[in-house]
Formats: structure tokens, C-alpha cells, sequence
């Protein structure tokens, strides 16, 4: 057993201050999680399990019903994708997060009315798994699912995703929501449920040999099993069933543990989300067998992430998959940050340091909670949605796109508002640790003390805490000082300047035995300051304080921003200015602050003005015409050749070609990188030489759909081709699902109804083809 250093305080033991910016986000979510059936998230479960819905309706979109002529097909029963409809093959994992969210909600807010909630649901989810096994149909009386065993035995045989939809996945999602039902509100059902899913999952995977696990987890999607290795050993744990620790090592992914513990990336095109929750599951391995591989794992890999292939808000990831390391500007597309990536990758943070101490994940948490995850949530009530966001888009001109209603996003999204207040403390062996400048209370039991912090965050610039109480013996408090503080820092108590040395991004400590009265202040300045892009200087996110400021703007171009006016910004007025209208004006421009919640077309980054054209120097090139983000141009810019010595003959050359007099402008209507030099020749015969290197792709790519007939469904495959820039992805959208991109073939169920599926291929440039259609016949229609 290897403990970490530091544990978290129950989540009933803090409070968010109800001003505090997070309350707004929270209350939305536990309104949702008062008013939303319970019901409707188990009528895939009872109807899966033949059981009366009682007329609910499932939440929809990935949650839904099924193809009607589907059936809870064993393992052995299965009549093979030629003569099986399906649909919906994800369905039970939103019913998994809402059962988290319950379970932390009920135990933060201290509230019988959610915990009442949380033991319906689980009662439930008992007489569901019950009637399951009353079949004799499945290969143990503890598996449970919303559909049948058959997509587990599939992916034994390697099918692909289309034919199922990560499995294993979904069982995460499940048995995590009964082990927080467990934890967090003390369910006594919840537990043998979870214990008897865990019995199913061994059997299932011991029968296998380790070569066909491995090769399981490498399939796309299809052998995503979210943090199975997390859950088999918090269950081990929380069961004392030591079986379930073999379990868990049943998902370790070896390339991925020998690349992190090596510090060898192999990241590049790796779908982050599938990969990003087995490194939370490696800490648990970890603490539980003491093997320093697994925590050396999840370190090397987050390395690899953070900051190499992380934006400004902390998301990370372009269509679900990572670019090259040490590249931002260059992977920014139009699905950027997927939210569930930013959700694992701060419980990925929080356990790390509290192993490490290392505060570097902290000024992470911090940054992400604050921009990414607040801002995913709309500044909206709903009965029915989440109103969260699947991508967190950091391209120009971009929006959020709220909703989500049972989708992976949406699942996270229900767990990311309830317990904002799960890493703002933290407790060692020494005492106390201040992690975020969060306004909010503290129930310190073990120290008799109560803590109150005050901070205005993210628009203050000061964290004063607060003691009620009397300490038994000296506790030492250890306060982080925010990496974004500026100069004229100063740590008082009980209004007396202390002397310490305040390194932001560093904690600070004071150790005393605290008592009613006791005030501990930090001063923290802020600043408005640019964060260039790690792979393009010229482009930067804007931060004032810790708050990244998104420009308002409908241009899809990059923005020009005259970074002259940061100068000698006076912060505590933009401050002000942010507090009392919403939004600070720069340079001419309106910025909100990442985390409003708000609906507007925004830019995260904006772009240093071109510089001057140098006429001075013998000879230059001005291009006219606007890159797209991708640095590509889609328009054929034009080139302008420009001589300090008006007597100077010019001449261009465009790649290898021969040079021609250059006598007006040229349009590079070339596809592909070119090389344009310019060549000035004095009167006197001397020459002076210089170039530039243009990316022209002023065509989308051409895309086609090949069909295969399976009896029942029909097979796609997508294809496309771009001779220039290359292909960077199709998406694709149809009856049941969304437009977004897939990288398999897929299979679509043969309903009554002809079914449209609408495509379209994007090249690397940023050029889109036109929607194509293609009609899938119904039942009775012509083939």
C-alpha cells in the first residue's frame, strides 16, 4: 500500500460560496439533478431487462431505446450484424453519470431529498440486474446493462466500432455511479450490485489470454473501456476483495504504461479520452500494489499533455485525438477540446499531486476548472439538459455549442458542476493545504477549527482566510500563491507583515496554533498579460488575472490585436470594469471572460498586427490575403514585391521556376507550399535576394461513401482524398447521432423508414466540401 500524501476532505465538509462565480453553474446543475426522473434514466435498464418502464421516456440522443426489433442477445445468441438491428449501443452510460452526480451532489449539499434519490436509482439498477439474471441468459448473474451481453463476447473477437460502441466503457460508467452512491451517501445496495458486476467483469477477461486483452484496448473506440482499471480497484478497496486488483491489471495497457514510465510519446493520433482515464486507474493500481511503474506511467503521459498539446483554457485535443507534441497553433481546427478530456485530466491532476506536492498541477486545476470546465456549462436553467458542451472550440470566430443530452460530454458535464468545491482544500499529515482561491468555508473537524476564504476570485486580488475554533496543538497552513500573481506580493497576519517567500506558483506556509480571531491575508496582484502559442509567437490568448479573456467577434480570420495597449494596463480598473459590465474593452475590441457561460462567437487567441514592411531593405514581399488558422491559404493570396531604390529592377521566382520581371502583383494561384523569392538589381548590377514560403489549398477534398449489405444493416466506409494539404477528417451524421467525426466504418440498422446520412470531408487547410447525402433504404425499398 503506497498512500498519498495528501487526502481531500469530504465533500460535505466545504462549501463554494454562493457568490462565488462556480455557484452559478452548480445551482443549474442541482436544480437538473432535483427535477430530472429517475425514471427516465432507467427505462433503458428495465426495458432491456423486460420490465414495465412505467411509461418513462429515455433522456435521448446516445440514451435512447434501441432499434425496436433489437434484442438482449447472450454471448452465444447473438444472430451476427448480417440480422441484428441495433442502435443506441452506448445507452446506459448517461444513467451512470447521473448516478454520480446524484451521489456528490447529495453528499456536498448535505441534502436527504438527493440522497433519497440516489437509493431509488439504486434500487433500481438491483431489481434490474436481478431480472437479468432470472434469464439464465448470461454468462453470470452479475452482469447488468441497459442492452445484452453479446457487444462484450463481439469485442473478444475484435468487432469494430459501428458493430459496438465501447462496452466496457459503459460498465465503467455504471459500476463508478454505484461505488460514488457507496462512498458518498453510505447506500447499503450499492456496493453488492457493484460486487457482483465485478465478479462478471473477472470472469469475462480471465478466460483470455493476455495478447487478446492487449489487443482489445488498441481498437478504436470499440476498446475503450474508460477507467475500468480505476473502478476494479476502488472496488477492491472498498470490498476487500483482492480478486478485483487482478481485475483491474486486466486493463492495463502496456504500450501505454512502458511509453509514460519511459517518457516515450507515442501520443500523436491517440484518441485523448480514450486514453486519459486508464492513467487516473494507474494511480489507483498503484497505491494499492506499491509498483512505481504505474505512477511513473501516469506522470510521463501527463507530461506529454501538459502544456505540450494543451490550449489556454486547459483543453486539449483536436476531433478526440492528440496532435504532434509542442503543437498548438498548428493542430487548431473546428473540434478542439473535447470537455470529458479536461474532465479527466483534472481528476488525473488533483491525484498526482497529491502524491507529488508538485504545485505545477495545481496552476493546471486551477487554470481548467476556472476557464474550461466553468465555461462548458451555459448560463441556463433546464429541466431536461445539462446544457454543457461537447467540444470547448478554440478556433477563430468559434461557439460553444450547450446541450449534449446523453452524450459522453454530457455525462461528465453532469459530475464537473456539483463538486467545485472537491480540491479547494486538502489535508496532510502536518495540516492544511490552501489549493485554489475559491470563496468558500471549511469544516476542519480533525482541527477543531472552521476556515473561511474570502477573495473575490476571479476578479480580487487578495485570499484572506478566516479562523473559528481553537487548534489542540500548532497545524501549519500551507497557501498556495497563484502562478498569474504579479508583483507587490505581501502575506500579513492578524494585520502583521510575515516574512516568506512568496514565489507564485509555490506554496507558502505559516505555522501556528490557530484560534477564533486569527486572519491570514495574501495580497495577489493581477495583470493583464499575453500567452504567446508554444509553435506561433505571434499568436497569444489574452489573461487578466487568471481569467483567459475570449475577444467577441464575428470574424472567422485571426484577429489582429496591437499588443502595445498591455502596456501599463491598470488591472484593478479592468477588473472593475469586468465585475461591473461583463466584459473589459482592449484595443477597440470586447472581451468576456472564457468562463460566462455565454453564447457569443469569440476568438481565444488573437494575432500581433503584420509587421511594417521594412522599405528600407533592398527588396520585400507583402502577401495580401488572410491565412486561414490552419497557416494555409484557401484564397489565393496575392504578392507585391516592394525596392528602397526605385531604380532597382525586380524580379519573382515562385518555387523552380524561372525568375520573370516583376511588374505588378502576382497571384500564387499554385497549389501546395511554395517557395516565392524576390531579386533586386541595382543599376550598378548588384543584387539583393529574399523569399518566403506560402501553403496554398484553395480546394476542399472530394469525398465517397462505399455501402456493403449485412442482411439486416448496412455497412459504410468513408473515403476521401485531398492531394494538396491531406485529408484531416469526415464526419458524419444520421438518425440517433450527431455531426461528428468517425474514423471506422459503421454500420446503420435496416429500419421501416429510409435513413439519410449526411457526410462531408475537411482537408488540413480548413477546406470543407459540401454536404453529400447518402439514402439508406427501408425495409421494403429498393436496394
Amino acid at each position: 500500500m503506497t498512500p498519498p500524501v495528501l487526502r481531500p476532505f469530504p465533500l460535505g465538509a466545504v462549501r463554494v460560496d454562493d457568490a462565488s462565480v462556480f455557484a452559478r453553474a452548480r445551482d443549474e446543475m442541482l436544480h437538473l439533478a432535483r427535477v430530472y426522473p429517475v425514471d427516465r434514466l432507467l427505462a433503458v435498464f428495465r426495458r432491456n431487462a423486460g420490465l414495465d418502464t412505467r411509461g418513462a421516456e429515455p433522456p435521448g440522443n446516445w440514451e435512447d431505446f434501441g432499434h425496436p426489433d433489437e434484442e438482449a442477445w447472450g454471448e452465444h445468441d447473438y444472430p451476427g450484424r448480417e440480422h441484428a438491428p441495433t442502435a443506441n449501443l452506448l445507452r446506459g452510460h448517461y444513467a451512470g453519470h447521473f448516478l454520480s452526480m446524484l451521489a456528490l451532489a447529495a453528499a456536498g449539499e448535505r441534502d436527504p431529498v438527493l440522497k433519497a434519490k440516489v437509493d431509488g436509482f439504486v434500487m433500481g439498477l438491483g431489481e434490474v440486474q436481478a431480472a437479468l439474471a432470472a434469464t439464465g441468459r448470461y454468462s453470470h448473474p452479475g452482469f447488468l446493462a441497459a442492452y445484452g451481453e453479446w457487444q462484450f463476447s463481439r469485442l473478444e473477437d475484435f468487432a469494430p466500432y459501428g458493430e459496438i460502441w465501447a462496452p466496457y466503457y459503459t460498465c465503467h460508467k455504471l459500476m463508478a455511479g454505484l461505488l460514488d452512491a457507496h462512498e458518498h451517501t453510505g447506500n447499503k445496495q450499492a456496493l453488492p450490485i457493484a460486487i457482483a458486476m465485478g465478479h462478471w467483469v473477472h470472469q469475462r477477461l480471465a478466460r483470455l489470454d493476455p495478447e487478446r486483452r492487449q489487443r482489445m484496448w488498441s481498437l478504436y473506440i470499440a476498446g475503450e473501456f474508460g477507467g475500468m482499471n480505476e473502478t476494479m480497484a476502488r472496488l477492491a478497496a472498498a470490498a476487500r476483495v483482492p480478486l478485483f486488483l487482478e481485475t483491474a491489471a486486466f486493463f492495463d495497457q502496456e504500450n501505454v504504461l512502458e511509453a509514460g514510465a519511459s517518457g516515450t510519446d507515442i501520443l500523436t493520433d491517440m484518441h485523448a479520452n480514450q486514453h486519459l482515464p486508464q492513467l487516473i486507474g494507474y494511480i489507483d493500481e498503484y497505491e494499492l500494489t506499491g509498483e512505481a511503474r504505474y505512477l511513473q506511467a501516469a506522470q510521463g503521459i501527463w507530461s506529454q499533455v501538459v502544456p505540450g498539446r494543451t490550449y489556454a483554457h486547459g483543453g486539449t485535443g483536436e476531433s478526440e485525438l492528440w496532435g504532434p507534441p509542442g503543437t498548438v497553433a498548428g493542430d487548431v481546427g473546428h473540434r478542439n477540446a473535447e470537455t470529458c478530456a479536461a474532465y479527466n485530466l483534472l481528476k488525473l491532476a488533483r491525484r498526482l499531486f497529491a502524491h507529488t506536492l508538485d504545485p505545477a498541477y495545481m496552476d493546471y486545476y486551477e487554470r481548467t476548472v476556472l476557464n474550461h470546465v466553468l465555461g462548458s456549462r451555459r448560463a441556463a436553467r433546464s429541466d431536461t439538459s445539462p446544457e454543457v458542451t461537447y467540444m470547448f472550440p478554440v478556433h477563430p470566430g468559434a461557439f460553444r455549442e450547450y446541450g449534449n443530452v446523453g452524450t459522453c460530454c454530457g455525462g461528465t458535464g453532469l459530475e464537473n458542476h456539483v463538486k467545485y468545491q472537491d480540491t479547494v482544500y486538502f489535508q496532510g499529515p502536518d495540516g492544511l493545504y490552501v489549493n485554489l482561491p475559491v470563496d468558500s468555508e471549511l469544516d476542519w473537524a480533525e482541527a477543531g477549527l472552521r476556515v473561511r476564504l474570502r477573495s473575490g476570485y476571479p476578479l480580487g486580488e487578495g485570499v484572506t482566510l478566516l479562523f473559528e475554533g481553537a487548534a489542540a496543538e500548532a497545524r501549519t497552513v500551507h497557501l498556495r500563491v497563484p502562478a498569474w500573481a504579479a508583483g507587490g506580493r505581501e502575506l500579513r497576519l492578524n494585520g502583521k507583515a510575515v516574512d516568506a517567500d512568496l514565489v507564485p506558483g509555490e506554496y507558502t506556509s505559516v505555522t501556528r496554533a490557530w484560534k477564533t480571531g486569527d486572519v491570514l491575508h495574501l495580497t495577489t496582484p493581477a495583470r493583464l498579460r499575453a500567452e504567446p502559442m508554444r509553435d506561433d509567437e505571434r499568436r497569444s490568448a489574452l489573461f487578466l488575472g487568471p481569467t483567459l479573456l475570449l475577444a467577441r467577434s464575428e470574424l472567422t480570420t485571426s484577429l489582429p490585436f496591437d499588443g502595445a495597449s498591455l502596456s501599463g494596463a491598470d488591472a484593478p480598473a479592468l477588473l472593475a470594469e469586468l465585475a461591473s459590465n461583463g466584459t473589459v474593452v482592449l484595443d477597440g475590441v470586447a472581451f468576456e471572460p472564457c468562463w460566462s457561460g455565454l453564447d457569443t462567437k469569440y476568438h481565444m487567441y488573437v494575432r500581433s498586427p503584420e509587421p511594417a514592411i521594412a522599405f528600407d531593405a533592398p527588396v520585400a514581399i507583402e502577401v495580401v490575403g488572410e491565412p486561414a488558422p490552419s497557416g494555409w491559404y484557401t484564397t489565393a493570396p496575392e504578392v507585391r514585391l516592394h525596392a528602397s531604390d526605385g531604380t532597382a529592377a525586380l524580379e519573382l521566382r515562385v518555387g523552380e521556376g524561372d525568375w520573370r520581371p516583376y511588374t505588378a502583383p502576382v497571384t500564387i494561384d499554385t497549389e501546395g507550399v511554395q517557395y516565392i523569392e524576390a531579386r533586386a538589381t541595382a543599376p550598378d548590377g548588384t543584387t539583393a535576394t529574399t523569399g518566403l514560403e506560402l501553403s496554398v489549398d484553395t480546394a476542399p477534398p472530394r469525398s465517397r461513401a462505399t455501402v456493403k449489405e449485412l442482411g439486416s444493416s448496412w455497412e459504410i466506409t468513408l473515403h476521401a482524398d485531398d492531394a494538396v494539404s491531406g485529408v484531416e477528417r469526415i464526419q458524419w451524421e444520421g438518425p440517433g447521432t450527431f455531426w461528428g467525426t468517425f474514423q471506422e466504418a459503421f454500420v446503420r440498422a435496416i429500419g421501416p423508414e429510409p435513413q439519410v446520412v449526411e457526410y462531408a470531408a475537411t482537408d488540413r487547410a480548413g477546406n470543407e466540401e459540401p454536404r453529400q447525402r447518402l439514402v439508406i433504404p427501408g425495409k421494403d425499398g429498393p436496394r
